[in-house]
């Protein structure tokens, strides 16, 4: 039965007042000295480790979901390194963020990341990075941590909604919810946003540098053109070099699929179209998702040509 809040405090101004009892003391004086001062917000902040953040996460979720394993992640670290005031926040109070705060709306693990980021940052820089995380979570090929075994695929969420991240991954790896490989995943991101949290925090306060932002793609020539398509795993980016009216090359730039299982299109398929001067030709057995990613991402770039 749940305890109600009179019952909780009757409980506690017993306890206290039966102590004030023995000691002489007045009641408001035991209580007041009972509660220690917390610090004024943000919350002190010391360089956490990455490795443990997102081995905690992970364990943190088959326990209690991904809002509480991301949570439990940070928040042991910060007790770690910090202790007072992060050691009176329970992890338990995260565990409502699971599936998606049971309705598949915003991604628990994003929701014990951004509660976590609140504590640590003040409200405008809070925001940012919260922005910061999010943008990474759409845009990045995910699970990346399975200590137990590579996911079949990894997937790139439309949104930040768990409904969304979860289905795109089931549809392309073909699980059901109650699979242990969509556990592992939703563990693995788990993982990887815990660690991106303490990445984006250790940057904020110093502790490390921020990632080189990539180099600017090179300038193409007049005869060559970038296409990009949906793959099996996420993003295909090709560049396809015309001789006239003719395909003369197709160079795959970057994929999310992985490698050893969709190899065979990658392999075959580019010179395939080469060789027919057209989209239209057969899958790679084994890897269709990836086969038509590529021909979609060569249209993509054909249909450039002459503009």
């Amino acid at each position: 039965m749940l305890q109600s809040r009179r019952e909780f405090l009757k409980k506690s101004v017993a306890l206290l007042g039966g102590s004030a009892l023995l000691s002489g003391a007045p009641l408001a004086g035991v209580l007041a000295e009972s509660q220690p001062e917390a610090p004024a917000h943000p919350f002190p902040y010391a360089e956490l480790d990455l490795d443990k953040v997102e081995q905690l996460a992970y364990e943190g979720y088959f326990e209690n979901g991904c809002c509480y394993g991301v949570a439990k992640g940070l928040l042991a670290e910060l007790c770690d390194k910090v202790g007072f005031p992060y050691t009176m926040i329970p992890p338990e109070m995260f565990a409502n963020g699971k599936e998606g705060y049971t309705a598949g709306s915003l991604c628990g693990a994003l929701g014990g990341a951004a509660g976590i980021i609140g504590l640590c940052c003040a409200p405008d820089d809070a925001r940012a990075i919260t922005k910061e995380l999010f943008a990474w979570y759409t845009s990045t090929p995910l699970p990346i941590y399975q200590p137990e075994g590579a996911a079949p695929v990894q997937t790139v969420s439309s949104t930040v909604n768990c409904v969304d991240s979860v289905s795109e991954f089931m549809t392309k790896a073909n699980v059901e919810r109650a699979d242990p490989i969509r556990k592992r995943r939703c563990g693995g991101v788990s993982g990887d946003v815990a660690r991106k949290t303490a990445e984006l925090l250790n940057i904020h306060y110093g502790f490390m540098e921020a990632p080189a932002a990539a180099a600017p793609e090179t300038e193409l020539a007049a005869n060559e053109y970038i296409g990009e398509a949906e793959g099996f795993g996420g993003p295909v980016k090709v560049k396809v070099t015309m001789d006239g009216d003719k395909i003369a090359k197709i160079d795959v730039l970057s994929h999310s699929d992985t490698p050893g299982i969709c190899d065979a299109a990658y392999n075959t398929i580019p010179q395939a179209i080469i060789d027919a001067q057209s989209t239209q030709v057969d899958v790679s057995a084994g890897a269709t998702f990836s086969s038509k990613g590529i021909m979609a991402a060569v249209e993509d770039a054909l249909s450039k040509v002459g503009k």
